[in-house]
Parts: C-alpha cells; structure tokens; sequence
C-alpha cells in the first residue's frame, strides 16, 4: 500500500504506537500481566506476527486496522473477531483475512500452553503492538538508503531528531525497556543505570500507561544540547531515538 511507503513511516507508527499501547493499557491489561499466568504469551504472539510479515509484509498493516476498528467503537473487546468476517461483505484484502488467520494461531498456541487465560482482545492488542514496531525496526535496517534518497548524511538525521526535545512520551510507549526489554525480564542494557530508577519511579510497573514523561531530561523546555548529551550518555526515552 503506497500509505505506508516513504519516510513518513517512523513518525505516523510511533505516534500511532503511542495512542494504542495507551488505549490498550486504559482498558485494564498492563505490562507484564500475564508474567505469572502466561509468561510466553508476548513470545508467542512475536511469532505469529513475525512469520506472517515474512509471508505477506501487508499483514501488520492490517492487524493494526483489525485493532483499531475493534477499539473504536464500543472500546477493546475484540467483538471484531465474532463478526468481523461475516460483516465483511465486500471481499476483505487479503491482509485482514491472514489477520484473522494469525490470532487464531496464536490463539490456539496459547490455550495449549497456558488454556483459559489469554483473552482475544488482548492478543488483538499484543498483534497490533507487535505489527507496529516491526515496521519500526524496518526502518531503521533501511535508515542508510532514506537517508541516501534525501540527501542526508547521519549528522542531518540525528540533528532532526533532536527537534521533538521539548516533548513528553506516554509510559506505555517506552516502560517496556524497563522491566522486560526482548523478554528478558531486565531492562534494555543500553539504559544508563544510574538513569533507570528515575524512569521506573516515573513508569512504576503495572503503573498507569499515560503518564506522560519529558523526552529530555533536565532540558525539557529549552532548545539545546542537551537531548544529545542525554543520548550519548544513555538517557533517550525512547528507544528509537537512543538507537539512532
């Protein structure tokens, strides 16, 4: 879908990461809910959304559609997927259909592992949350060949970056690389561990996923060195700007 082409890729799914993992998180599911109940849940849902972007890369795009349409009206209880094919009169593309495809596997995997205890929505939630950082880490494998078809060097790129300092980031958007970073129950390494109790005390776990934090610490307000300074020294809020 040409939508999703360009380098305005990034900005629209860190954003839309944002307002879902936000809204998911207003519906009751925090991060590590299903620590004891269900710990592979997030690990199977990964797979299932992996292996369908390598057979069809229209899929996320779609399980974030599948998401957003089951949020939208009557909030995440995954009645789309009681209805969602009979009401699809029109031939559905072919991206929502593997959807439905994927949380059924994942789905299934679940109730063998841990039967009983995983809702729909929430799987629902986990894909769409998935789907979006996977096209995130798409853009930053491909980062070298934008910033060739712009004309930009990496100095121009990490100058850019710097231009949303004097934003905040929702805890929902960033808390998972502070208590289970790739599933590892620790933190993202890359976090400067005098700076990790600071964001813990601010993103509390299992606290509430909309408090909003400053993007650059100590220097929210002002336009200057600051946010570079906290990068090199392993205070980025968010993950993709500490990568970049």
């Amino acid at each position: 879908m040409e939508v999703f082409c360009n380098n305005k890729i990034p900005l629209f799914f860190v954003v839309l990461l944002a307002t879902l993992t936000t809204l998911a998180q207003g519906q009751g599911t925090q991060n590590g809910f299903y620590q004891t109940s269900c710990p592979r849940v997030e690990a199977i849902v990964q797979a299932a959304v992996a292996a369908a972007d390598r057979a069809n890369a229209g899929v996320p795009p779609g399980l974030v559609r599948m998401f957003f349409h089951d949020c939208f009206v009557n909030g995440c209880d995954a009645c789309i997927l009681l209805n969602g094919r009979s009401t699809e009169r029109t031939a559905p593309p072919n991206s929502l259909l593997r959807g439905f495809e994927i949380i059924d596997a994942a789905k299934t995997e679940l109730e063998r592992v841990c039967p009983g205890v995983v809702s729909c929505a929430d799987i629902l939630a986990l894909d769409a949350r998935d789907s979006v950082l996977l096209v995130i880490n798409y853009f930053l494998n491909t980062l070298g060949e934008l910033r060739t078809g712009k004309g930009l060097n990496a100095q121009d790129l990490v100058t850019l970056s710097g231009a949303h300092t004097i934003g905040t980031a929702a805890c929902a958007l960033f808390s998972y690389r502070l208590y289970n970073f790739n599933n590892t129950n620790g933190p993202d390494t890359s976090i400067d561990q005098a700076f990790l109790p600071t964001l813990r005390n601010l993103c509390p776990n299992g606290g509430d996923g909309s408090r909003r934090v400053a993007l650059d610490t100590g220097s929210q307000n002002r336009f200057d060195k600051s946010y570079y300074a906290n990068l090199r020294n392993g205070r980025g809020v968010i993950e993709f700007d500490q990568v970049l």
